[in-house]
């Protein structure tokens, strides 16, 4: 029996302005990413969020990217390494404390949007997530891409690491997301979300731009939750996968 973890970044409301259904998501994922106050998310939604994912029993991650609230931490920032450590460290200690305040803890660390894209190629900036990780926890889960530098940094410092695929965004051919300046490079019909998913877990399997595909080995899939169709699209990649035998658990349970 195949198994598999279904990740959602989460908790990317600010003040009043809200972002995404998590209340009707987090029931429907095995772990949830949590943004920590620099590309989104503030104390009270971090809070919230944390109680909310406790009610659903769903594993608790910190979701730390570039200081970019503007831009939802998906422009690239020049940074240095050091920078990177301590802000890492700053936003997953923060989350610390919000989960601390319902009696929750940390449990992974999944860096976010452009963050994760640097890193994934710089083996500098990867070093310094993952030393952040371990300094603030060494019992923590990095989540990275398959093969990238965050991979490569989180087995070289020790850490478990999960790897990650994507059911809704396009690959290139050369095992990488396709970029969102691409109009084709996220998928909004549920169906084919439901698709790469289930090729994913049961065949290790994507399908990437031109048609051919390619190996991918993963323990857990993101779904993004802050688009129209996210709860449609979540539900019926779940039922998907129940349907065809898969067992689906949070990341601290999947063994890593």
């Amino acid at each position: 029996m195949v198994t598999i973890c279904l990740n959602a970044d989460l908790g990317e409301s600010f003040g009043p302005w809200q972002m995404g259904d998590d209340a009707a998501l987090l029931p429907l994922i095995d772990s949830a990413n949590l943004a920590c106050g620099f590309h989104a998310g503030d104390p009270v939604i971090m809070a919230e969020t944390v109680r909310m994912a406790m009610e659903a029993g769903t594993s608790i991650g910190a979701h730390p990217g570039f200081p970019d609230l503007q831009g939802f931490g998906r422009r690239a920032m020049r940074l240095s390494a050091r920078e990177v450590e301590a802000m890492t460290a700053y936003q997953t200690g923060a989350l610390a404390g919000a989960a601390a305040l319902h009696g929750g803890k940390v449990t992974h660390v999944k860096p976010h949007g452009q963050l994760n894209t640097v890193a994934s190629s710089d083996a500098a900036m990867a070093r310094a997530i993952a030393d952040a990780v371990r300094a603030v926890d060494p019992g923590l889960i990095l989540v990275a891409l398959p093969g990238t530098e965050i991979e490569k940094a989180a087995r070289a410092a020790g850490l478990r690491c999960a790897l990650e695929g994507y059911a809704d965004r396009l690959y290139e051919p050369d095992g990488q997301l396709s970029p969102r300046s691409l109009p084709d490079a996220v998928h909004h019909d549920p169906i084919r979300i439901r698709d790469q998913a289930l090729r994913l877990v049961l065949e290790g399997k994507v399908e990437t731009r031109g048609g051919s595909r390619m190996r991918l080995d993963i323990q857990t899939i993101c779904l993004h939750g802050d688009g129209p169709g996210a709860v449609a699209a979540a539900r019926m990649v779940r039922e998907g996968l129940e349907k065809a035998g898969a067992q689906l658990k949070p990341l601290p349970e999947m063994g890593l």
